[in-house]
């Protein structure tokens, strides 16, 4: 058994060793204290006196008992020191998931409104599907992959809530491509059958879904909407106060067609529900039958998992076990002490409470974001790893917030680990990450700002080390002058004495140069004094002008660096946009002139 891989699954069993060793050492001080008559009687009288065979045998009842006692808890406790491959399965359930985007969307017959309403309904969809892999589709007069066929259901949740109707660069109801899209992704993930949910407030197509209709991907239908419809704000669109209004000025009202939704989904081979409070809807709409049920499937990866070896401390325990069914006392109490503790749990306040019966953990760390308290949104994140990191870099922990975005491997997270890099000061590598982002969205301008903001910041690092280097050479350019004076006088003063041995007419020449050093001397004094002061302020302005430096780099990066986006519609739009672009330069696009724009 190597012990550098020893450990306990479960330590916190070993805890119940401390109440054991109590027992142990309390039965034990009883037992002496029983036989405290041997100190005062003989040993032959005592022998006669007590009955040895129930003592002695009481003795070994209870020694076993501890020792069993002490296994189980260590056998509790899960000790291991090797691994076991284990396979991976996973459940070969998939849906995509088609999200109106549609003018109409925008409509408020239902509060707030249908985007909102089918945002939340997608919401409990993701949360519902514990297994299977998961796609989402946004349309309106195009059709784009948000997310494609992936069991990271948090990805979707993460951009689900960027997703709005005044972000599609064509207006529309075009879900002909979308289950075009659809039907490549079930082609490119090679699934032979699937689900497909349309969360929508009305088909207008229906040839659409005869021509992509098929038992093994049924198209089942959420209705957004309320039969009497509603007027469609462009608010959104950047005209307060007004509705969308045909030609002729007549306001549009959007309703829904509940009997031509679910006629069409019955066709489909789905179900049609209208959306509700509550989960019945989901429950409905997403348990089509499909053609063949399978479980589960077997996925290429393997992960290692520690094999419990706690069963070898239970061997200890067979006599125990033997002799415990003629004694069901024993037996009933062991088994009491087998029993797990329930898990527990920190009381949460009546706030906390109150708010937990409304919303989930995730929503209220997205309020705890929005009202300026990221540290109480790091643990509200535990099961968003993206959000948990966008937490951290609100709360400046930028350590963290840089490991959650290195573990993440969208663009948007590019983008937020150069955010930290710079936060940091590691530049280099954060331009390396803006180069990235724009090498994938060459017109993203927030990287291009940060890009040129932190290429500036790293000029003005470098260009500061440089200047602190440049002291250091004079100061030791100085002290290699001051040697090399030393040196000289060192050398004079040698002259000096070998002056001292000269004929008298030399030693007279000498005497008459000699007071001529002392005036050199008191007149270099000062100008090395001199210099002296200068020299200390030169460093003093040199330092003032560093700090002066660092106060404007910090204020650059507090003012001008952009803060990390929790909101990724940016990113779609221009992906959203781009997508368009190319569909366009392809001749993808017929002519759609006379088309509904809601």
């Amino acid at each position: 058994m190597p012990l550098d891989t020893f450990h306990f699954l479960r330590p916190e069993w070993l805890y119940g060793l401390i109440p054991l060793a109590i027992l142990i050492v309390y039965w034990v001080k009883k037992h002496q204290a029983q036989s405290g008559w041997s100190s005062t009687i003989d040993d032959q009288l005592l022998n006669v006196l007590l009955e040895g065979t129930p003592r002695r045998r009481n003795r070994w009842l209870g020694t076993l008992l501890a020792v069993g006692l002490i296994c189980a808890t260590v056998g509790l406790a899960g000790p291991t020191w090797k691994k076991l491959p284990q396979s991976v399965e996973q459940k070969s359930d998939a849906l995509i998931i088609l999200l109106d985007l549609s003018l109409s969307m925008l409509a408020q017959d239902i509060k707030p409104s249908r985007i909102e309403r089918a945002r939340q309904k997608i919401t409990d969809v993701l949360r519902l599907r514990k297994e299977g892999q998961t796609a989402l589709i946004a349309y309106a007069g195009d059709a784009h992959i948000v997310v494609p066929l992936t069991d990271d259901t948090a990805t979707i949740t993460n951009l689900l809530a960027a997703l709005s109707p005044d972000m599609m660069p064509v207006y529309g109801s075009n879900l002909s491509q979308a289950l075009e899209l659809t039907q490549s992704l079930f082609d490119n993930s090679f699934l032979q059958q699937g689900r497909i949910l349309i969360v929508t407030d009305g088909i207008d197509d229906a040839n659409a879904l005869s021509t992509y209709r098929s038992r093994a991907y049924p198209i089942s239908i959420i209705g957004i909407g309320s039969a009497d419809g509603g007027a469609i704000p462009l608010d959104r669109l950047n005209q307060p106060g007004r509705f969308l209004q045909t030609d002729d000025g007549r306001q549009i009202i959007a309703t829904l067609d509940v009997t031509r939704l679910e006629t069409l989904a019955d066709k489909a081979y789905g179900r049609y529900a209208t959306a509700v409070l509550g989960d019945s809807d989901l429950t409905y709409t997403t348990t089509t039958t499909l053609p063949s049920e399978d479980d589960s499937v077997d996925v290429e990866r393997e992960f290692d998992t520690w094999f419990d070896q706690g069963h070898w401390a239970f061997v200890v325990l067979i006599p125990l076990v033997l002799w415990g069914f003629r004694k069901g006392v024993l037996l009933c109490a062991l088994l009491t002490l087998a029993l797990p503790a329930p898990p527990a749990f920190a009381a949460p306040s009546a706030a906390e409470l109150w708010e937990s019966l409304w919303q989930r953990a995730d929503q209220r760390g997205v309020e705890a974001l929005r009202t300026g308290k990221p540290n109480d949104a790091v643990t509200l994140f535990n099961d968003h790893p993206a959000w948990q990191s966008i937490a951290h870099y609100r709360n400046a922990e930028y350590p963290n917030s840089l490991s959650g975005f290195q573990s993440d491997a969208s663009v948007s997270a590019r983008y937020n680990e150069g955010n930290a890099l710079a936060r940091l000061g590691e530049y280099a590598a954060a331009i390396e990450q803006y180069k990235h982002v724009l090498s994938v969205y060459p017109d993203h301008s927030d990287a291009t700002f940060n890009k040129n903001l932190v290429e500036k910041l790293l000029e003005q690092q470098q260009q500061a080390q440089q200047d602190q280097q440049d002291p250091e050479n004079q100061e030791n350019q100085q002290d290699q002058q001051d040697n090399q004076q030393q040196q000289n006088g060192e050398d004079q003063g040698g002259q000096q004495e070998q002056s001292s041995e000269n004929p008298p007419n030399e030693s007279e020449n000498a005497s008459q140069e000699a007071p001529q050093e002392p005036q050199e001397q008191e007149s270099q004094e000062p100008q090395d004094a001199q210099q002296d002061n200068n020299q200390s302020e030169q460093e003093l302005a040199d330092a003032q002008a560093e700090q002066t430096r660092n106060d404007e780099k910090q204020d650059a990066l507090e003012q001008w660096l952009r803060r990390v986006p929790d909101n990724p519609g940016g990113l779609l739009r221009r992906k959203f946009s781009h997508e368009t672009k190319q569909r366009l330069r392809r001749g993808e696009y017929e002519n759609r002139e006379g088309e509904k724009v809601w």
